[in-house]
C-alpha cells in the first residue's frame, strides 16, 4: 500500500460518485433494478459494463426482490457482488436482506435513502435504512459524494473480512447528495485494487470437491446460534473496522472513524445528527463560536455496528445535547437513532440532558436557522436543567 496516494479531480454527483467507485471495485455480479433516487446508479454502471470499462456480469432483474436474491446466488458461489436501491425497493428487498446477513454473504450496497410510502415520496428521510437497522446489515451514513465513493471502497475490504462476513449498506441522502455535483478526489485503478485485494469464498458453492449448503432449514436445533454467531461478528466489526480504517487511510489520507467529531474539544452543547445534516449543522457551528457559543458536532458515521462507547466518551463532555432523526421510530419516545444514544448514555456518570428532534421527514428542508435554533433551546436547556420535551418536531406545521 503506498504511502501517498495519486488522485484525480472529478465534478460528480453521489450516485455518479457510487458508480465510480463500482467500476474501480470491478464486483464480478451486479444485480439491480432501478429506482429514484437510486436510477443513476444502475444507470452510469451499466454504461460501464456496455463500454467494457469492467468485468462484471450485469443482471438486469424484475424487481429488487429479485435484486437481492440473484446477489445472494452470486455471493454463495463464491462471487465478489453489489446492487444498489432506495427506499421501497429496500422494502420490497426486505425478506431477502435478511437471509444475505443471515447466511453471512459480504453483498455491498449503496442505499440512496428515501422515504418510504405512504403516501408516495420520492425525497429523502432515513425510513427505509432505519427500518432495516436490525436486519443484521453494517450500515455507514455519508456526508457527501467524497465520503460515498470512499465509504463503498472501505465497504468492500469491511464486509469480506474473514471476522466479519456481514452485507454492508452505504447510506446517503437522496437528492440532496445523490444528485448534487461535488468535486471529489479520485483514486488511481491500481490503488483500489491493491487496496480491496483479491475476492476469496471460503464456501462457495461451485466448489463441487467440497460441498456446503446455503439456507438450508434451521428449526429449534441450530437456529439461535447461528443468531448468536451474526452477533459475535458484528462485536468483531467494532474490533476490526479501526485497522482496515487505519490500512485506508494510507490510501484516502483521512481517518473514517465511528463517528466524527467536529469542535467537540471544549463544547458546552452538541447536536449528533447522520448523513448531508452535518455539512449545514457544520456551518451553524463555526456561526456560533464566532459569537462565542461553545457549540459542537458529533457525527454518527456507522450505526451499525452502534458505536456506544465513542459516542459516551464524545457526549459525556458536553452539558446538553439534541440528537437529529430523520426518521420516525412511532414509539412517542423519539426516532431510532435518539432511542439508541439515549440507551448508551444510561450508566454514563456524566450523562449530559437530552433531547431528540425529528426532522426532513419525506425531503424537507432543514436550514441553517432551524439548527441554530436548536442550539439555543440546549442553551436554555441547560438554565433549566432538564430538557422541555423529550421529542421535538423541527419544522412542521403543527
Amino acid at each position: 500500500m503506498p504511502d501517498t496516494a495519486k488522485s484525480t479531480i472529478k465534478a460528480l454527483t453521489g450516485d455518479q460518485a457510487a458508480a465510480e467507485a463500482m467500476r474501480q471495485i470491478n464486483p464480478d455480479v451486479v444485480a439491480a433494478y432501478p429506482i429514484t433516487p437510486q436510477t443513476e446508479i444502475v444507470m452510469t454502471y451499466s454504461q460501464f459494463v456496455a463500454d467494457g470499462l469492467v468485468d462484471t456480469e450485469m443482471i438486469p432483474v424484475e424487481s429488487e426482490h429479485s435484486a437481492m436474491s440473484a446477489c445472494v446466488g452470486a455471493a454463495a458461489a463464491g462471487a465478489r457482488t453489489m446492487t444498489a436501491t432506495s427506499a421501497n425497493g429496500l422494502a420490497l428487498m426486505w425478506e431477502v436482506v435478511y437471509i444475505a446477513a443471515s447466511t453471512r454473504l459480504p453483498i455491498v450496497m449503496p442505499v440512496v435513502n428515501r422515504a418510504l410510502s405512504g403516501p408516495i415520496n420520492i425525497h429523502c428521510d432515513h425510513s427505509d435504512s432505519m427500518g432495516a437497522r436490525d436486519s443484521g446489515w453494517i450500515q455507514i451514513y455519508c456526508e457527501n459524494a467524497q465520503e460515498v465513493y470512499e465509504s463503498i471502497i472501505l465497504a468492500v475490504r469491511i464486509a469480506e473480512n474473514p471476522k466479519i462476513l456481514l452485507p454492508v449498506m452505504v447510506c446517503q441522502d437522496g437528492f440532496i447528495t445523490s444528485h448534487a455535483v461535488e468535486k471529489l478526489s479520485i483514486f488511481e485503478d491500481e490503488q483500489v485494487k491493491d487496496f480491496i485485494g483479491t475476492h476469496k469464498s471460503n464456501f462457495p458453492l461451485l466448489d463441487v470437491e467440497n460441498p456446503v449448503t446455503y439456507g438450508p432449514l434451521d428449526l429449534q436445533d441450530y437456529y439461535f446460534e447461528h443468531k448468536r454467531q451474526q452477533s459475535e461478528a458484528m462485536k468483531n466489526a467494532m474490533q476490526v473496522i479501526p485497522e482496515i480504517v487505519e490500512d485506508f487511510a494510507k490510501l484516502s489520507n483521512k481517518t473514517y472513524g465511528f463517528i466524527e467529531e467536529y469542535r467537540m474539544q471544549d463544547a458546552e452543547t452538541a447536536i449528533l445528527a447522520l448523513s448531508s445534516t452535518c455539512g449545514t449543522a457544520k456551518v451553524v457551528v463555526d456561526g456560533l463560536r464566532n459569537k462565542g457559543v461553545k457549540a459542537g458536532l458529533v457525527k454518527l458515521r456507522f450505526f451499525r455496528p452502534f458505536p456506544a462507547d465513542n459516542i459516551v466518551s464524545s457526549l459525556s463532555k458536553v452539558k446538553a445535547v439534541a440528537v437529529l432523526d430523520r426518521s420516525e421510530s412511532f414509539s412517542n419516545r423519539g426516532g431510532p437513532v435518539f432511542s439508541e444514544v439515549r440507551s448508551a448514555l444510561y450508566e454514563s456518570e456524566n450523562k449530559p440532558l437530552i433531547t431528540n428532534y425529528i426532522y426532513g421527514l419525506g425531503g424537507r428542508d432543514i436550514n441553517t436557522s432551524e439548527i441554530e435554533a436548536v442550539y439555543n433551546e440546549l442553551q436554555e436547556t441547560i438554565k433549566r436543567g432538564k430538557a422541555d420535551k423529550l421529542v421535538n418536531y423541527l419544522g412542521v406545521r403543527e
